[in-house]
């Protein structure tokens, strides 16, 4: 019987075995426990005596139920109540005077793959009511966040990491969380693949899934399989090679075959990608070429004809790649040969790519600038390996499923979601050169059976006016980015296409998944079943965060740490973080502080773990001394002005200097109507009668033809402040 194997502490790895009290009672909560695990633990303990706490009625594993009834166990049962805690907290006390380890039991659960605990909020709340020390524990199972081209992981290879001990006023839910969070980020930084390098992967990636899976190029749906698409960008390395010393090359390409081939070729060629925005401005691009020291760009024909504004270099700096893919048919053929025969630690040999890449360059992406002159976000191997982990790990997606990619390369989601993620783990995907064109856009979904689509709230605004709804039938999942997500959006796409969008968040910098929601898991029980069961998604927060990620909240005025489930400035700490601007000392002291990111965004996070984005720094004003959040005071302006069916972005809010009170909230419409003073009169009235505090309403209404926009979707707030400042006389 599986009950009688020996079990032994052969492929678990133990850390933070120093945090075992040595001595005195405490209760280990950890973040999830099967019955192999709990055989290990007792190992761990080894001696110590052990208390079981389990939920009364809670859905355990037969092995595990089977363990707690032997006569040698000692097992307690509660009943979660207001009635019940003083009992409970008695009990656990005693025990814990004696010396007890007592070690809480969680109910088999129903949750999305990849959660941070198995847990949920209302029941570690009362398990923390016990106020006794409490040890937290994150069990990390490897093959939960193992990547398609990794060997396939056993049950028993895991992780026990255990925290500092909580004690009196830390016994608290937030203490606890934040502790799992960083549990979970030293974990997972124990995973091997992430010292693979972008180039190795990708040529595991490209064996791996070379005659399954392929790409369509939506512009002349030429559908090319993998295994092809990695020939060609073998043969173009060669040339990008013979062409550059640099070590980074440009790539001025929208999404499409093309833009992916380019972006291999540049990685094939042991060089570092650099996809340039050409919707940015003239001193914008030429600073990113002379920062970026590239000396060389892909790029074809047709794109520098349509990019005229463009400040394209001299014409020998250009390799143009529809010159050069129809002349290299023999080395095309030549590489698709050799990558299937060849092993992968043969062919990277011979291309020149090392196995690991580690803390080494690996990307270099420059910022939307929506608040500034756009820096330069140099992504490394160990950055780009550890979010395609654990973003894939998060959306447990299957190599029959196929993403749309359609945002920009430059984009930092375009960039890893739509061109790393799917090779490595084996996507089909589908693309075209943008995400404006949406009747095409919806063609292609419907031809090609598309399945995940990420995009903005923008652009998904366009899918409103004139798609089908069985045109997007196929999508199981869409996820929006970039920007906040109006719910005025999600409930008009939920109506009109039958799919709830679900709301992510990233940062360049953090290259760039963070957080997600995810469709809600079905249930495995009725509610007497004794399963837990755990949320996926929380209207108007961004998601749990992705395994891995360590979250802490400060106070934006002095960065001292403050409770989790407070409002503040949120910081990240995990191996997606990046690790510095490219050659800017002063702004990377800025933000990053011992390997935490401070990400200039306030919010906080919820009993569950969902996280809550309340607004930018610089969308906030401060006010006669209040913090007026942009983005609130946008919310309550859309149904003041009965904006709530618009489909396009018609207000901005932005502040300007205010010599009486610190700043003043100017809004830009570019709705029609009256005279602009009558008009703020009486939306200040409408507010006002809502209960809106009379420091947030606009002070002046300034109509322009439209709103400004980024290229991503994202408000660009750079050139709203200018627009208020030039009317404001400031």
């Amino acid at each position: 019987m599986a009950s009688e194997q020996p079990v032994t502490l052969k492929d678990l790895t133990i850390l933070g075995k120093e945090n075992l009290p040595s001595g005195g009672g405490f209760m280990i909560l950890p973040s999830q426990l099967g019955y192999f695990d709990l055989l290990r633990l007792e190992l761990v303990l080894e001696e110590r005596e052990v208390i079981y706490v389990v939920k009364k009625g809670a859905a355990l594993h037969p092995l595990l139920r089977a363990h707690l009834e032997r006569d040698s166990v000692h097992a307690m049962e509660f009943t979660p109540g207001e009635t019940e805690v003083s009992a409970y907290r008695h009990a656990m006390a005693d025990a814990a005077k004696s010396g007890a380890v007592i070690i809480y039991l969680p109910s088999e659960a129903a949750a999305m793959t990849s959660p941070l605990s198995t847990v949920p909020g209302t029941k570690l709340e009362f398990l923390l009511k016990a106020e006794i020390p409490v040890l937290p524990m994150h069990v990390h199972r490897r093959q939960d966040t193992a990547l398609p081209i990794e060997r396939r992981y056993s049950d028993a290879e895991a992780i026990f990491n255990f925290g500092r001990l909580l004690e009196g006023a830390e016994v608290n839910l937030a203490s606890y969380q934040e502790c799992l969070f960083l549990l979970s980020e030293q974990s997972i930084c124990e995973c091997p693949a992430l010292d693979l390098s972008l180039g190795y992967a990708l040529i595991q990636g490209f064996k791996k899934h070379g005659t399954r899976n392929s790409v369509v190029d939506g512009k002349d749906e030429k559908v090319l399989r993998f295994d092809k698409v990695f020939a060609t960008a073998l043969a173009l390395s060669q040339v990008v090679k013979r062409e550059t010393q640099k070590e980074r090359v440009g790539i001025i390409l929208p999404p499409g075959l093309g833009g992916l081939i380019c972006n291999v070729a540049v990685v094939m060629a042991g060089k570092i990608p650099v996809n340039l925005n050409f919707t940015a401005g003239r001193a914008a691009i030429e600073s990113s070429i002379r920062r970026g020291e590239i000396d060389r760009f892909l790029t074809a024909d047709i794109f520098v004809r349509k990019m005229q504004s463009f400040p394209w270099p001299p014409s020998k700096q250009l390799i143009l790649i529809e010159r050069l893919l129809p002349k290299m048919k023999f080395q095309i053929a030549k590489w698709l040969v050799l990558s299937k025969v060849l092993p992968s630690v043969v062919l990277a040999a011979l291309l020149g790519i090392s196995k690991k890449g580690g803390r080494k360059e690996a990307l270099l992406l420059f910022t939307s600038g929506s608040s500034g002159e756009p820096k330069g976000v140099a992504l490394t191997h160990r950055n780009l390996i550890s979010n395609v982990m654990q973003f894939g790990s998060r959306l447990g997606m299957k190599s029959n499923d196929s993403i749309l990619g359609c945002l920009p390369l430059f984009h930092s989601f375009g960039c890893t979601v739509t061109l790393w993620f799917p090779i490595i783990y084996g996507l089909h995907l589908v693309t075209y050169p943008t995400p404006l064109e949406v009747k095409k856009l919806a063609q292609l979904i419907e031809k090609y059976r598309v399945t995940l689509m990420i995009s903005t709230p923008t652009f998904l605004r366009s899918y409103l006016r004139g798609v089908n709804r069985e045109a997007l039938a196929s999508i199981k999942l869409c996820v929006t980015g970039a920007e906040k997500l109006p719910s005025t959006v999600a409930d008009a796409f939920e109506t009109r296409f039958g799919i709830r969008v679900l709301e992510g968040y990233g940062l360049t910098e953090t290259s760039p998944a963070s957080n997600l929601n995810l469709p809600d898991p079905d249930p495995l029980g009725d509610e007497d079943s004794g399963y837990s069961w755990l949320p996926s998604h929380r209207q108007g927060s961004v998601g749990h965060v992705v395994p891995g990620m360590a979250v802490r909240i400060t106070n934006p005025e002095n960065d001292q740490p403050v409770p989790l489930h407070q409002s503040g400035m949120i910081w990240f700490k995990g191996p997606n973080v990046f690790e510095g601007y490219l050659n800017d000392p002063k702004r990377t002291a800025d933000v990053l502080q011992d390997g935490w990111f401070r990400t200039g965004d306030i919010g906080r996070v919820d009993l569950d773990g969902f996280l809550y984005i309340e607004g930018r720094l610089s969308r906030f004003s401060k006010i006669a001394g209040e913090m007026v959040p942009h983005e609130t005071v946008e919310e309550a302006l859309v149904k003041a002005m009965g904006l709530e069916n618009e489909t396009a972005r018609k207000i901005a809010v932005v502040g300007v200097p205010d010599i009486d009170k610190g700043e003043a909230l100017i809004l830009l419409t570019s709705m029609p109507g009256g005279p602009e003073h009558q008009e703020i009169l009486d939306l200040r009235y409408r507010l006002l009668d809502k209960g809106m505090p009379p420091l947030w309403i606009p002070k002046k209404m300034i109509r322009v033809s439209d709103i400004p926009v980024l290229a991503s979707g994202k408000l660009d707030v750079q050139n709203c402040e200018k627009i208020a400042r030039a009317s404001a006389g400031v």
